[in-house]
C-alpha cells in the first residue's frame, strides 16, 4: 500500500498523535477499571496498540489500543479462569488464532454476521459498561452494591466522588453536543482530557476537607517506579501451565472472534472517514492485531482493537500515516515512566463518568428506535442479543443473535421462493404463473408443494424459471411428482425457461439434467 511518507507529514501527525495520546490516556484507564483488571494493564494495551500494531499495520490512520468491546469478557474471564495470570494466557493464545486469521485470509469474517447482530453486540456491551460503573460513579463499593438495599447504599456513597463525577459527565456532555463545534480549541483539547484535569485538581484542593474529600481507595492505582527494575517488576506473565485448560482455550477463541469482528468494524468505519479514501488490507490488519495481543498478553496487558474513538480523534486532528499512532504510544509508555503519581490523583469517579459516555455512544436509545423502524427482520435478531449479551454472557448473546439471523433468512428464503399470480380467467379458463427465484432450495419445498396442491381442475400453469440459477433436485421432484397428478386434474403445465418454452414436459427430472438451472 502506498502510504504517505510519515517524515513529510510529521507536522501533521505530531499534533494529532497528541490529541490521540489526550484521548487514549483516560480510556486505557477506564477500560481497564471497566474490566476489573489492574489500571496499568490498560496502559501496557495502549502502549503496545500504538507501537507494535502500528508498526505492523496497514492502516495508515487506524489507531489501536485497549477496547471497551472486550470490557465485558476480560471482566467475567478474570473470574472464571481463576486470576489474572490465567486470563493472560487466555490474550496470548488469543492473538495466536488472530495471526491464523490473518493467516489463513480470514479479513472476510466481519461479513458473515448480520449487521443487526454486531450491532446487538456493541449495544449490548454499552449497557453492561453502563450497568458496571454505576458503583464507581457514586464512590461505593460494587460487591457492597450488589448484596445491599438502596437506603443500606445510600450510606456508602462518597459526596466527593459524586461531585466530580457529575461535573465530569456534565463536561463531557458539554464537549459532544456544543463545545467541539464551537472552536477549534475545543477539538484539539477533548473533553475526557478536560474532566480527567478537572477531578485532579478537586482532589487535589479538597483532600484536607472531611466532607467532600475522596479516599485514596476511590483514586487510580498505578505503580510508581523507582529505578527500571521496579518499572520492569510492574509486569505481570501468563501462567503456562494452565495452558490445557479448555476454558482458556474457550476464551481465547472467544477474545480472538470478538476483536477481530470489532477491528474489521472499526477498519471499514476508518476508511470511510478517511479524507484520502485509503484501503486497509483487513488480513495484514488481523496480523497485526494478533501479533500485538501475544505481546500485550505476555506482559501483562488486556486485549487490543483497532478503536473508532481513536481513529476518529487522530482522522479529525489531521492525521494523516501511522506515525501519528506509533507516538500516541510512545507518548503513553513516558506518561507510565515521568507522571505516575499525578495519574493516581485521577478520580475513579471520573472515570467511571467517561465510561458511561462510551456505554450511552453504543447504546444510544435511537438505535433502538432506528433498528425497529427498520422490520421485524433487523429488530429480532438485534434486541435477542442484546438480552442474550446482558442475561447471559457474550459468546452465548452473539450465537443467540446468529442462530435467530439465520432462521429470519430461512423464514424469507421460505417466503420468496416464488411469485405466483393470475394471468387471465377469461372463456372460464384459469391461468396461472409460476416464477421462481434465482435460487430454490429443499427450503423452498413446503411453500411450492402448497401452492402446486392448492392449484384448481383446468388450469394453465406456467412456470418460469428464465431467472433460475439454482434449482435443487427436492423441487424438481416435486414438479415431477405434480406432473403426474396435473394430468388426472386437466392442469396443462407449460415450463419456459432459458432453452425455450416446452408444453406438459415429460420428465422434469430429464428436462433439468440437460437444463444449466439443475
Amino acid at each position: 500500500m502506498n502510504h504517505l511518507s510519515p517524515f513529510k507529514n510529521l507536522k501533521s501527525d505530531i499534533p494529532a498523535s497528541i490529541v490521540v495520546f489526550f484521548v487514549a490516556l483516560p480510556l486505557c484507564l477506564g477500560i481497564a477499571l471497566a474490566s476489573g483488571a489492574p489500571l496499568f494493564s490498560g496502559l501496557i494495551a495502549g502502549i503496545i496498540g500504538g507501537i507494535v500494531v502500528g508498526l505492523l499495520s496497514g492502516s495508515a490512520i487506524g489507531v489501536s489500543g485497549p477496547a471497551a468491546g472486550l470490557a465485558a469478557i476480560v471482566l467475567t474471564s478474570i473470574g472464571t479462569l481463576g486470576g489474572f495470570e490465567n486470563f493472560l494466557l487466555a490474550v496470548v493464545l488469543g492473538g495466536v488464532i488472530q495471526v491464523l486469521f490473518g493467516v489463513l485470509k480470514a479479513g472476510v469474517i466481519g461479513y458473515y454476521f448480520p449487521s443487526s447482530v454486531i450491532k446487538g453486540m456493541l449495544t449490548g456491551i454499552g449497557i453492561i459498561i453502563i450497568i458496571k460503573q454505576i458503583p464507581y460513579f457514586f464512590g461505593y463499593d460494587k460487591v457492597l452494591a450488589a448484596n445491599a438495599s438502596f437506603t443500606e447504599m445510600s450510606n456508602f456513597i462518597s459526596p466527593g466522588a459524586t461531585l466530580i463525577a457529575f461535573i465530569g459527565l456534565g463536561i463531557l456532555i458539554l464537549w459532544n453536543t456544543w463545545l467541539s463545534n464551537a472552536h477549534k480549541f475545543f477539538q484539539i483539547i477533548q473533553g475526557p482530557v478536560v474532566a480527567v484535569g478537572v477531578g485532579i485538581l478537586y482532589f487535589i484542593l479538597t483532600k484536607n476537607n472531611p466532607s467532600w474529600q475522596i479516599e485514596s481507595a476511590l483514586l487510580v492505582n498505578v505503580p510508581i517506579p523507582g529505578d527500571i527494575n521496579s518499572f520492569l517488576g510492574q509486569f505481570s506473565s501468563p501462567d503456562f501451565s494452565q495452558i490445557s485448560n479448555p476454558e482458556i482455550w474457550l476464551t481465547a477463541f472467544t477474545i480472538a472472534l470478538v476483536a477481530s469482528l470489532e477491528t474489521l468494524l472499526c477498519v471499514e468505519a476508518t476508511d470511510k472517514l478517511d479524507p484520502r479514501k485509503r484501503v486497509t488490507p483487513t488480513n495484514r490488519e488481523l496480523f497485526a492485531q494478533g501479533t500485538g495481543n501475544i505481546i500485550s498478553g505476555l506482559i501483562g496487558g488486556l486485549p487490543i482493537t483497532q478503536v473508532i474513538v481513536r481513529s476518529s480523534a487522530n482522522i479529525q486532528s489531521g492525521g494523516k500515516t501511522k506515525t501519528s499512532a506509533i507516538v500516541h504510544g510512545f507518548l503513553l509508555l513516558l506518561s507510565v515512566l515521568i507522571i505516575p503519581k499525578l495519574l493516581n490523583n485521577i478520580p475513579l469517579s471520573v472515570l467511571a463518568s467517561i465510561l458511561l459516555v462510551v456505554g450511552y455512544k453504543l447504546a444510544k436509545p435511537k438505535l433502538f428506535i432506528s433498528i425497529y423502524k427498520q422490520g421485524w427482520k433487523q429488530f429480532v435478531p438485534f434486541i435477542v442479543t442484546v438480552l442474550g449479551i446482558i442475561f447471559t454472557d457474550l459468546l452465548i448473546g452473539i450465537g443467540l443473535g446468529l442462530a435467530v439471523g439465520v432462521i429470519v433468512v430461512l423464514i424469507k428464503s421460505f417466503q420468496n421462493s416464488h411469485f405466483l399470480h393470475i394471468e387471465d380467467k377469461s372463456n372460464g379458463v384459469r391461468k396461472l404463473k409460476m416464477t421462481l427465484a434465482e435460487e430454490v432450495t429443499f427450503i423452498n419445498k413446503g411453500a411450492i408443494l402448497k401452492e402446486l396442491e392448492a392449484i384448481e381442475k383446468d388450469t394453465n400453469l406456467e412456470i418460469d424459471v428464465r431467472k433460475t440459477r439454482f434449482l435443487d433436485y427436492d423441487i424438481i421432484e416435486i414438479l415431477e411428482d405434480f406432473s403426474l397428478k396435473a394430468k388426472n386434474r386437466n392442469i396443462d403445465i407449460t415450463l419456459i425457461s432459458e432453452r425455450g418454452t416446452v408444453k406438459n414436459p415429460e420428465s422434469f427430472i430429464e428436462f433439468f439434467k440437460l437444463s444449466p438451472t439443475a
